[in-house]
């Protein structure tokens, strides 16, 4: 059993790897250019300076790319014009992070967002309860797959990195989490890891909906919730 649960934000907290995509291809249409689903996966799970350098060279050079980027973000807010959030939650997420609350469970998030985006992006979609730490790429020197954001995170949270279990939906960041020494699962997005990672996985799961079942197994109720 795992005394704490950490998670990533983007592709499995929150549906925000489509959007973000679809500003790409649209931002990349403007000027003329066509980027594909397939080339734009090429950068799903990295850290933001290989992204850059790989969106950068599909799109034909720095310039280009800083034209894109204007576009991505003036495309990109957190909601949309009727409120509604532009990045959803993703399907059996509240419900799992409920039930960890009701059972006392410590959880923290891990992501490669920046430290601000994270607060902004659960903020907009009233999930910050759930989490009593918080780790963001601009906090740590190397992204994911380094093990750093994730070693962080349990820091935060005072538990031991080999009491954790960690949620990913992408290759990089299921890398970083078995490399701090946490379990992993694994529950994939817009691209689905190899078997490489999900051989290594505690569990696959198609989404965190699935995962509300093992809340009993994984997760001791802590000894201050006994009374």
């Amino acid at each position: 059993m795992f005394a704490a649960a950490i998670f990533d934000m983007d592709g499995l907290l929150i549906d925000s790897e489509r959007p973000i995509m679809a500003a790409w291809i649209e931002a990349a249409r403007t000027l003329d250019i066509e980027l594909s689903h397939g080339q734009y996966l090429q950068v799903v799970g990295l850290a933001t300076v290989e992204s850059e350098l790989i969106l950068a060279s599909l799109l034909g050079g720095p310039e280009t790319y800083q034209h894109a980027v204007a576009h991505v973000r003036r495309r990109l807010q957190l909601e949309r014009v009727d409120g509604t959030p532009l990045f959803p939650i993703k399907p059996g997420a509240n419900e799992f992070l409920t039930a960890l609350r009701e059972r006392g469970t410590r959880c923290a998030v891990a992501s490669s967002s920046t430290s601000g985006q994270i607060q902004a992006c659960l903020g907009s979609l009233g999930l910050l309860h759930h989490f009593s730490a918080f780790a963001g790429g601009d906090e740590v020197a190397r992204a994911k797959p380094d093990p750093a954001l994730y070693r962080l995170a349990a820091e935060r949270l005072d538990v031991d990195p080999t009491q954790c279990i960690a949620f990913e939906d992408s290759e990089n960041g299921a890398k970083a989490a078995l490399a701090a020494g946490m379990r992993v699962v694994v529950v994939p997005d817009l691209k689905h890891p190899p078997a490489s990672i999900t051989e290594r996985a505690f569990h696959v799961l198609d989404s965190l909906h699935d995962a509300v079942a093992h809340v009993p197994r994984w997760f001791p109720v802590p000894r201050e919730k006994l009374g």
